[in-house]
């Protein structure tokens, strides 16, 4: 990238941090931008004496002046089932109005933008495994739409800004994103998982454990968005790991990872739950050449140190 100065809205987040490292590590200056509602300070103490590093405490639905940018991540908004049920309406306001902004800010500067869509894009899918040419199979209203709409909206804009405004634009379809900085009861498989596992609990599967899902390690999914990021593609692209996994098998290897005498037990599936979650990445190898290339066990070894250390802080 030619570009030096970048925002990053949810830059205190799970994957908006390891975003920040990435772009510093390309040479970038960082301005990361939260509201706290869900994103942590922790995520960037080790950023707080890089010059090159900014962190603005604000909400980004809000208008501000951000400075000569060369490139706007809009990464800001609750993405775990916990959060986004706890905070429906922040979720739809930071998808349109937030985007909105980021997207303003991107077309004042004339920056280029890139939003951080999500594999939520397609529902419960009735293709499998799902290409961006899909349209999905969502429910407007049910529990799991303030997040689905808000996202697929935020496309929406996304596409009219460029389309109308010529804003060099990008779209990100993230699959399901694990490693270190997750915060441990966000409600996502792997933290659950993890937590319970390494306190000794029996994990909990929702219903028979059938149900899958792709997990892509954080450095793979960083690599794929900074690919993305230099592209010319403006149309969306799935960014994610193709190796599916059943919630049971990915249970037994946690559980095996840990070393934990943990046991398994199923409870009944959620309302609107995907029953299979894959992306199709030929887009992303095609343009990109891009895959991901961190196995599930080695993500979940690589991840362990900081999921003890935190279930050790909590318990203090």
């Amino acid at each position: 990238m030619n570009s030096r100065r970048a925002l990053v809205t949810g830059g205190a987040g799970f994957l908006g941090s390891h975003l920040c490292d990435g772009l510093l590590g390309e040479g970038y200056q960082v301005v990361a931008a939260d509201n706290l509602l869900t994103g942590r300070l922790e995520n960037i103490a080790h950023l707080r004496n890089d010059s090159r590093f900014e962190f603005l405490q604000k909400d980004v639905c809000e208008p501000s002046d951000w400075g000569p940018l060369d490139y706007v991540f809009h990464f800001a908004s609750p993405a775990s089932p916990v959060d986004y049920a706890k905070h429906g309406l922040a979720t739809l306001r930071v998808g349109s109005y937030g985007t909105f902004e980021a997207l303003e800010s991107a077309r004042g500067c004339g920056a280029k933008f890139m939003m951080a869509s999500t594999s939520e894009c397609y529902g419960d899918p009735l293709v499998h495994p799902q290409p961006e040419s899909y349209w999905g199979h969502v429910n407007p209203v049910g529990p799991r739409s303030v997040y689905d709409e808000a996202k697929r909206f935020s496309e929406a804009v996304t596409t009219a800004y460029h389309r109308y405004h010529k804003v060099d634009t990008r779209i990100l379809r993230i699959f399901n994103t694990y490693g270190p900085r997750m915060q441990l009861h966000d409600g996502r498989v792997i933290p659950n998982f993890m937590w319970q596992a390494l306190r000794g609990e029996n994990l909990t599967v929702f219903g028979d454990g059938s149900q899958t899902r792709s997990f892509c390690y954080v450095s793979d999914e960083v690599d794929g968005i900074l690919r993305l990021a230099k592209s010319e593609e403006h149309e969306p692209v799935n960014v994610g790991n193709p190796v599916e996994f059943t919630v049971l098998e990915c249970a037994r290897k946690v559980i095996a990872v840990t070393g934990s005498a943990s046991k398994i037990k199923f409870e009944a599936l959620p309302q609107d739950d995907p029953k299979q979650r894959r992306p199709d990445i030929s887009k992303a190898r095609r343009l990109l050449g891009w895959e991901p290339k961190m196995d599930l066990e080695s993500g979940l070894k690589l991840s362990l140190e900081y999921f003890r250390k935190a279930v050790l802080e909590e318990r203090h």
